[in-house]
């Protein structure tokens, strides 16, 4: 059984902490992204359950075991890293049969297993190549494929798609989800995209400054984020966010700016609060709040458009091909079933 249980774990170098008491359970056969960014503590809690770093506090499970003392070696699991780390002067069967060369399994086993890696991974007719003969997405699938052979109860990636261009990370985001469906190995997933968090993982641990924000399924964490830095954190563009007041049923902003508000979507919260909502809730209304337009960004199968809004700024995705450009003026309303609100001090939401 592959599930990994990180306990209360802490990491100090010197005298700053860089995790504060991380504790997340992660299921045999589930694949868990770690996401934030840079800085969060995401690779060094990875790198913690390799074995390559040193746990400061608390446990780390792997299996059932507590592996806090175990070397990598002993880990029973198979990292993947942003660089291919191939070795230049060996064929890709040879690569990918490596470690289990140095693990002295005879090559009969060898053979067959890189055989099996390689059909799941598309690499048939490059066995014979060497690294310097492929492409980096051959190369990223030639460094899956030595883990692969390892049959860990574990896999762990570290940013693995970085160094790819933008088509060839969305052609790789899907073929490590297909893998990941046929092998049924519990994934541990680090990356500073959340694109690929939310089109990849089964759940998402949302982290910041060496603290678990939230985790939940891709939906969860969008739908109903718990803070104001997950918010902001998942979903491309980012949630709006608006300063303001609740008095009633009416969220007022600084300016005088009225939106209206569900009843049943009130708190029991009066005064300042943020609201949030999501650019594909804006709508256009003729008669709707009259807003500035800024920028307009057209894609082809939707218009993203930058408003101006009072003294604050927020970003609509809209189906319709808008005629418009900077400076004119445009009707915009806000569905009200949609919104969030946010305590301003803890940044917390705020539920009914």
């Amino acid at each position: 059984m592959g599930a990994v249980t990180i306990r209360d774990v802490r990491k100090h170098y010197g005298s700053v902490e860089v995790l504060h008491g991380v504790s997340i359970d992660i299921a045999d056969g589930e694949f868990v992204i770690l996401v934030g960014p840079s800085g969060c503590g995401k690779s060094t809690l990875l790198r913690m359950i390799a074995g390559l770093e040193d746990i400061t506090g608390g446990e780390i499970e792997i299996g059932g075991q507590v592996v806090n003392d175990l070397a990598p070696k002993d880990r029973d699991i198979a990292m993947v890293f942003q660089s291919y780390a191939l070795y230049p002067h060996m064929t890709v069967e040879e690569n990918m049969g490596f470690s289990l060369k140095l693990a002295r399994v005879n090559k009969e086993t060898i053979r067959a297993r890189v055989a099996n890696a390689a059909e799941v991974l598309g690499l048939q007719p490059y066995l014979e190549r060497y690294p310097r003969h492929l492409s980096g997405g051959q190369r990223q699938r030639v460094a899956m494929g030595r883990a692969i052979v390892r049959s860990p109860q574990v896999f762990l990636f570290d940013e693995p798609l970085s160094n790819l261009d933008a088509k060839l990370r969305v052609q790789m985001r899907g073929e490590i989800k297909m893998n990941h469906r046929r092998l049924s190995t519990t994934t541990v997933y680090v990356t500073h995209d959340q694109i690929e968090a939310m089109t990849m993982a089964d759940r998402i641990v949302v982290m910041r400054s060496g603290y678990v924000e939230q985790i939940g399924s891709p939906l969860d964490l969008y739908d109903t984020p718990a803070n104001l830095f997950v918010a902001g954190f998942i979903g491309s563009p980012a949630m709006n966010i608006l300063d303001g007041s609740i008095a009633g049923t009416t969220f007022t902003t600084p300016d005088g700016i009225d939106i209206p508000l569900k009843a049943d979507a009130i708190p029991a919260h009066h005064g300042p609060v943020k609201l949030g909502i999501r650019p594909e809730h804006l709508r256009l209304d003729p008669k709707g709040l009259n807003a500035e337009v800024m920028v307009v960004e057209p894609t082809g199968s939707e218009t993203q458009v930058a408003f101006r809004l009072g003294d604050q700024e927020l970003v609509g995705i809209f189906r319709e091909r808008i005629a418009t450009s900077p400076g004119n003026m445009m009707g915009i309303s806000i569905a009200s079933d949609q919104v969030h609100l946010f305590d301003p001090e803890t940044g917390k939401r705020l539920t009914r």
